[in-house]
């Protein structure tokens, strides 16, 4: 039986989309499953998760930095040069049929910031190999993604460390 591959959509303003993402792509390489994560918006450092799946998981799991870090502290030109850098880079991924899982880590700010139009992601989904499961993060996800998504979670945030003042810390947030 082929597997069908999912489209799944972890949003929301609460924290933890990544963390369910990246603990996704965890389940698929301990299944043996090829994975590709991109992350669009984070800087270069190499943060916990990066450091395990480099670790555990040589030639299985690939993570590509995409990102320049947070966008509202940078000149929008060199964020826009980075975004379009990694959807390319998401598009041949994509389109090689080489994974069976692919994260797109914060995918939903590039459609937000009008960076890359909502109806070329779709198309890109729509024209994946079928067996490739899409897992998507970000705040704020588009109506189109939405309705186009198979599994579609919202982290609501209730109560956060920072409103206290303290400041991520290495091996929770990083």
């Amino acid at each position: 039986m082929a597997t069908q591959g999912l489209v799944i959509i972890n949003t929301g303003h609460g924290k933890g989309k990544s963390t369910a993402a990246f603990g996704q792509a965890l389940r698929a390489a301990g299944q043996g499953l090829r994975v590709c994560i991109i992350q669009f918006i984070k800087g270069q450092a190499k943060t916990g998760e990066a450091l395990a799946f480099i670790t555990a998981f040589p030639g299985q799991v690939e993570l590509h930095l995409a990102g320049t870090g947070f966008t509202w502290q940078q000149d929008m030109e060199t964020v826009k040069e980075a975004a379009l850098a990694g959807w390319q880079l998401a598009r041949e991924k994509i389109a090689s049929d080489a994974y069976d899982l692919m994260v797109l880590d914060e995918l939903t700010y590039l459609i937000g910031l009008g960076l890359i139009p909502e109806d070329e992601v779709i198309a890109l989904f729509r024209a994946r190999p079928k067996r490739l499961h899409l897992v998507i993060t970000g705040r704020d996800a588009s109506q189109g993604l939405i309705e186009y998504a198979d599994l579609v979670t919202e982290m609501r945030a209730i109560k956060h460390p920072f409103q206290k003042g303290i400041k991520a810390q290495k091996g929770i947030e990083f």
